[in-house]
């Protein structure tokens, strides 16, 4: 969804809606949204023809697109409620177009060359077509550990993918997960529509509300454009 802003300027949403019922991981439980108040119960409860609805939901953290913060792999790390606004609001961005992978793996010569310190980097892979379908979950794209490093090296301030996992899911000891979040740059995982943005020139931001005690939580990710 694009929606403009004024001065030449759009706003580009790149996270995924979520719904009761749907499923963002397999084998995680899919979030929960029902009425606590419903408009029909408030009736009676105020003036006539004033009624309210407030919800209910019951969801895992990682659910929709979400961040995951330095606490998701240690114990030690700053959580999601720690995370200070500078990290995760009105970075500049850098677009890694990945489309054109000969196989799952996202190496280091895809980042090579590119000015990525301070930068969101968004690793855009296409995965997410396949979004709330059983392919999803099969065979999904990956940053390799050597990118990671190169990453980490130069310095990314928070990296984004819209694949289901930055790691491969078959690899136990998740090296993207360990080495970005032990360098304190967030992770934000199941972006959408990245091929809406230019490679350079946009603001990024993913902003979860401050919740402590939880190593991820739902985002809202847009661009300024």
């Amino acid at each position: 969804m694009e929606l403009s802003t004024g001065a030449h300027r759009r706003l580009v949403d790149l996270s995924h809606s979520i719904e009761s019922g749907m499923t963002t991981y397999p084998g995680l439980p899919a979030p929960v949204v029902t009425d606590f108040w419903s408009r029909e119960s408030t009736r009676g409860r105020y003036a006539d023809g004033t009624t309210f609805q407030m919800g209910r939901m019951e969801m895992v953290a990682n659910t929709g697109t979400y961040i995951d913060s330095p606490f998701h792999r240690f114990a030690e790390g700053a959580d999601v409620g720690s995370l200070p606004l500078e990290k995760l609001a009105d970075l500049p961005g850098l677009l890694v177009d990945a489309t054109a992978r000969r196989d799952r793996g996202i190496g280091e010569s895809f980042f090579a060359g590119k000015a990525l310190c301070g930068q969101a980097v968004l690793v855009r892979t296409g995965w997410d077509a396949h979004w709330r379908t059983p392919r999803y979950g099969e065979g999904h794209p990956f940053l390799t550990r050597s990118a990671v490093e190169l990453l980490v090296r130069e310095g990314a301030a928070l990296v984004g993918i819209d694949s289901l996992n930055i790691d491969d899911a078959a690899d136990g000891t998740r090296p993207a997960h360990t080495l970005l979040l032990a360098a304190d740059i967030p992770i934000v995982e199941h972006l959408q529509g990245l091929d809406a943005l230019p490679e350079t020139g946009f603001r990024f931001s993913a902003v979860p509300p401050p919740v402590r005690g939880m190593g991820s939580f739902p985002v809202r990710a847009f661009a300024i454009v």
